[in-house]
């Protein structure tokens, strides 16, 4: 086991808070494994790098000889999580939560260690409480204590309406504590009262109250939002290497720092704060390190011979030198007749829409293997096969097949 003053130093790289710090040092002095729960509700098919600043903390408690419980909350993802909403949030049916949490169970271990981690889920002691035991547990908590959390408070106080079900969440997920006897829970800073439920919850049944860790919620490649498939500013972890290379090179400067913090496993903190002196000074470009992260990654979720690839293929495309049939061929179906720029650009997902791919085009900021195209007229047809792009960083390789 690791001493625990270098135990925690590991561990609390990242974190926004750790509650019961104390409590921590003293579980990691004892010597004996500890139970570390994480919660993920299926609420959408795929898992993304946002989802990994949690499970990268996971595999470094597995790392320091720690036992990581993964929880798929089938039972709570039916109810539906109402943090950081401002309406209720509608629950899932049991068949999307099934099929969610199927390709959860798929995905998590590209970066868990399969053997020293208990996939489990909720619905495993919920799917076994009457009407009688969800009441019992309901009255362990108060709606005033409910009140207290910001985002319920809001609501109250703006007069939008709150379901009786959605206080039942945090109790839920509290609950799960008690019934795997958890020693540390981790969440991000928009779980903090519901982690903060599995403590009390846990001193009402008995059990030493687990520690809690927040981790920050992760900005998506724009730079502003918290990372979400819906905004379509984020990097799934199942996407090809050239895709995780391609998204992670889009990222700005500033941010490059925050994800190397929390998603790298290469640079230390004390590496980490050379490279910042070095970019400061001008020794080092950003674009050098950033490709670092991106290889980093790619080679974490689609292997180290496909990161190669995926970064010989940026390169090439992006510094002009290289082959570019290292990168992934996209094949569109298109009609005999074939389709005019605009119509390539958007299907080969470089524009969202065809008036944005024409706004390009009279920006002079489309390539065609590297040669800049201005020509919104000409058909592409099929058999035609180049490396497209819009500006330095989007660009797909495509090949047009007759539909």
């Amino acid at each position: 086991m690791t001493l625990p003053d270098s135990a925690l130093a590991t561990l609390a790289r990242g974190t926004d808070d750790i509650l019961k710090r104390d409590e921590l040092e003293a579980r990691l002095a004892s010597g004996r494994p500890l139970r570390i729960k994480a919660g993920f509700d299926p609420t959408a098919p795929d898992l993304h790098l946002g989802h990994t600043v949690l499970l990268n903390k996971l595999r470094q408690f597995q790392e320091l000889g720690h036992q990581v419980i993964f929880l798929i909350g089938d039972f709570t993802g039916m109810i539906g999580d109402p943090s950081g909403k401002n309406a209720t949030r509608k629950p899932l049916s049991r068949e999307e939560v099934e099929a969610n949490a199927g390709t959860y169970a798929e995905q998590v271990f590209k970066v868990l260690d399969r053997e020293r981690t208990e996939l489990r889920f909720n619905s495993e002691w919920f799917g076994r409480m009457s009407a009688a035991d969800m009441i019992k547990l309901a009255g362990q908590h108060t709606v005033a204590r409910m009140l207290e959390r910001e985002d319920f408070a809001k609501r109250f106080a703006g007069q939008q309406p709150i379901a009786i079900h959605e206080f039942l969440y945090p109790l839920v997920q509290g609950y799960d504590s008690v019934a795997l006897k958890a020693d540390v829970e981790l969440g991000g800073t928009d779980q903090r009262f519901n982690l903060l439920m599995g403590r009390a919850l846990q001193e009402h049944h008995g059990q030493a109250p687990q520690v809690v860790m927040t981790m920050p919620l992760l900005e998506g490649i724009d730079g502003v939002h918290k990372m979400s498939k819906s905004l379509g500013n984020y990097i799934g972890i199942s996407e090809p290497a050239i895709d995780i290379v391609t998204k992670t090179m889009k990222i700005d400067d500033a941010l490059m720092w925050r994800w190397i913090e929390l998603l790298s496993f290469e640079i230390s903190l004390s590496e980490l704060a050379t490279l910042k002196t070095d970019v400061s000074a001008g020794v080092l470009h950003p674009r050098t390190l950033k490709l670092r992260l991106a290889r980093e990654l790619a080679a974490r979720f689609q292997g180290a011979v496909e990161a190669e690839k995926a970064v010989a293929g940026w390169e090439a495309v992006v510094t002009g030198s290289g082959d570019t049939a290292q990168l992934p061929l996209t094949e569109l179906a298109v009609p005999a007749e074939g389709l005019r720029i605009a119509a390539l650009l958007s299907r080969a997902g470089l524009a969202p829409s065809n008036a944005e791919a024409t706004r390009k085009l009279r920006e002079r900021a489309v390539r065609i293997d590297g040669e800049v195209f201005d020509d919104p007229q000409r058909l592409f047809a099929p058999g035609f096969e180049a490396v497209v792009q819009i500006g330095r960083r989007s660009f797909a390789r495509v090949r047009l097949v007759e539909a």
